[in-house]
C-alpha cells in the first residue's frame, strides 16, 4: 500500500489533546481533514506525522510547541487604552477582536484582563507553548 509522501493530498482523522488530557479538537464526527503535504497547510508536527503513513494507519503522536504553534511570546501581550475600543462594545475577558500588525496583517488578539484604564490583549495563539497530542487515522491518500 503507497504511503503519503509531500505533494499527496491526505484525508485524515483525528483527535488533539493537551497534556491534562483535555481535547481541544478533533474531526470525530465530521469529514476528515484534507490537506495537501508540504503546503504548509497545518501545523509542521501534524504534516510530519502523517507523511509516510498509508490508508488505514494509525498513530499517536506528541508534538512540541517549535512543531506546533510556537512558544508564547511575552512582547505579543499588550496593554491598549479601554477609550480605544468602540463606545458600543461591552468589553470582557475572552473576547477577541482583530487588530492590525506589523506590516498591517490582520492579527486576532483575545481580551484576558481589563481595568479601569485599560484591556490587555495577547496575540499568542491560545496553544502557543503547548505540547500537543494526536490520536491519528489517515483515511485516504488522493
Amino acid at each position: 500500500m503507497a504511503a503519503a509522501t509531500n505533494g499527496d493530498t491526505v484525508k485524515v482523522h483525528y483527535t488533539g489533546t493537551l497534556e491534562d488530557g483535555r481535547e481541544f479538537d478533533s474531526s470525530v464526527g465530521r469529514d476528515p481533514l484534507q490537506f495537501t503535504l508540504g503546503s504548509q497547510q497545518v501545523i509542521p508536527g501534524f504534516e510530519n506525522a502523517v507523511e509516510g503513513m498509508s490508508p488505514g494507519d494509525k498513530k499517536t503522536v506528541t508534538i512540541e510547541p517549535d512543531e506546533a504553534y510556537g512558544q508564547r511570546t511575552p512582547a505579543m501581550v499588550q496593554q491598549v487604552a479601554l477609550d480605544r475600543f468602540p463606545s458600543e462594545v461591552d468589553v470582557k475577558v475572552g473576547m477577541q477582536f482583530s487588530a492590525s500588525g506589523q506590516g498591517g496583517r490582520p492579527l486576532s488578539v483575545t481580551v484576558v484582563d481589563i481595568d479601569d484604564d485599560n484591556v490587555t490583549v495577547d496575540a499568542n495563539h491560545a496553544l502557543a507553548g503547548q505540547r500537543l497530542t494526536f490520536a491519528l487515522e489517515l483515511v485516504a491518500i488522493e
